[in-house]
């Protein structure tokens, strides 16, 4: 399985370097702060509670749509894969999921819900077909052959399951994965950000913006950069750690 690409300390650096040339070039915080400035306000937003709370909210929301996700995903794949009518049932709604754009399924969210809970909807919403999809795909790809003789050596159930289900679908699922965590924090903080539910790193990228506060939005914006790489580093790493024991078992 491939590993998590990793970025460059040196491509970092660079980036940042062109990043303050071009705040020196414009000379205007409204316009582009450097990223002294706002590494200064970061620190300064971290050392207050109101802070803290609004990652908790966020990440808690947002890592709870994408384990739902994840989790349904799998099972409805499985489903599926089994039985043709559902696959047949299930394909429009995951075309749809994935052709509607996601600004319109805020929208209509916000008409039926609270926005209190909008990101986890959302996030599920955005990475459901992305796991689905993958997981279908990886099950209908196992190699024949190899079930086949599964039943001849009268291998169990659980041993078939973990011998070469589990073996050939978790690639699947680990690229699923990489693309759908993503997805989610894209999806869930635009949530809140339209939705605006208190508390939230949305609502506080809205008053950035309501109060053109240049070195809060790009503080806000670092932290949700910091955030989702964090997140999709420990899902991976927890999905590479998984598939480790389970090829020891």
């Amino acid at each position: 399985m491939k590993r998590e690409n990793k970025v460059s300390l040196w491509a970092v650096v660079f980036w940042l370097v062109v990043w303050q040339l071009v705040s020196f070039e414009l000379n205007s915080e409204l316009l582009l702060v450097s990223p002294i400035k706002v590494i200064i306000r970061l620190g300064q937003l971290m050392v207050t509670l109101a802070f803290w709370k609004s990652v908790l909210f966020t990440l808690s929301r947002i890592g709870l749509g994408f384990f739902m996700a994840a989790v349904s995903g799998c099972v409805l794949a499985a489903i599926a894969s089994r039985y043709r009518r559902v696959r047949e049932l299930l394909a429009p709604l995951m075309v749809t999921i994935k052709s509607v754009p996601v600004a319109s399924f805020i929208i209509l969210a916000l008409i039926w819900f609270s926005a209190r809970n909008l990101s986890v909807l959302i996030s599920y919403l955005m990475v459901l077909p992305v796991i689905y999809t993958n997981m279908l795909n990886g099950i209908q790809s196992v190699d024949r052959q190899l079930l086949e003789m599964a039943q001849v050596f009268r291998i169990s159930g659980f041993r078939t399951v973990r011998t070469i289900y589990l073996q050939h679908l978790l690639p699947f699922l680990y690229s699923a994965c990489s693309v759908a965590l993503g997805l989610s924090w894209k999806a869930g903080v635009a949530a809140e950000v339209i939705g605006i539910p208190k508390g939230s790193i949305g609502e506080c990228l809205q008053q950035a913006k309501i109060y053109l506060d240049t070195p809060d939005l790009f503080a806000w914006t670092l932290v949700i950069v910091i955030l989702s790489l964090v997140f999709e580093k420990m899902v991976l790493r927890g999905l590479l750690f998984f598939t480790e024991k389970i090829r020891d078992l």
